[in-house]
């Protein structure tokens, strides 16, 4: 992956970037950056994976609803000032697409934190819009349908999109962030390894 070129059409969207190559050097970096904030999180594998939520409550207050689930918690998390979350997809051109069930992540990406960091594993990365909104629909959504044991036709088997009308749909809000939404800073943390799904 060459990411110079899309680290450059990110920052022309006003986004800042970094690069690591692990994980591991991902979540030091934002451990050291944080300090007695208050921390939203959004539902996110590629966090988990990172260990960041532990990693990051030793100096701040941190809220998650993948620790305690529940709408509130979900509320809660959207006071922060800062909020961390993965994408679904980004492309090459320096976009974010994000699907979403309850909207939570695509609110709190939009308007309200003063920080927002995306945290982007190197298989999250497409070639334009199309290939991302394909990348939600037919990768994130049904393999993140079959982890949560949802009840819909996409979470049988993980493998694509029935655009079903199940109670249970979680792909129900989709977003595209082109440029930094006006009053947040917002900064895209690229590791060069697989994360999330």
């Amino acid at each position: 992956m060459e990411y110079s070129t899309v680290r450059q059409n990110f920052e022309k969207h006003g986004f800042s970037t970094q690069l690591f190559s692990t994980k591991e050097e991902a979540c030091n970096y934002l451990v050291n950056t944080l300090e007695h904030q208050t921390i939203g999180f959004g539902g996110s594998v590629t966090l988990k994976e990172m260990g960041l939520f532990e990693a990051l409550q030793q100096k701040n207050a941190v809220v998650w609803h993948n620790k305690v689930p529940g709408m509130a918690v979900r509320r809660l998390a959207n006071c922060g000032n800062i909020y961390i979350t993965s994408a679904n997809a980004v492309t090459e051109s320096g976009e974010i697409v994000n699907i979403d069930g309850t909207g939570n992540r695509v609110a709190m990406t939009s308007f309200g934190p003063e920080i927002c960091y995306y945290v982007v594993g190197k298989n999250k990365i497409t070639p334009n819009i199309s290939d991302a909104y394909f990348r939600c629909k037919n990768v994130a959504a049904p393999q993140n349908a079959k982890r949560l044991n949802a009840k819909t036709p996409c979470a049988a088997k993980g493998d694509k999109c029935y655009d079903c009308n199940s109670p249970h749909r979680i792909c129900r809000i989709i977003s595209v962030i082109e440029r930094v939404p006006l009053g947040m800073k917002c900064e895209i943390i690229f590791v060069d390894q697989e994360m999330g799904l």
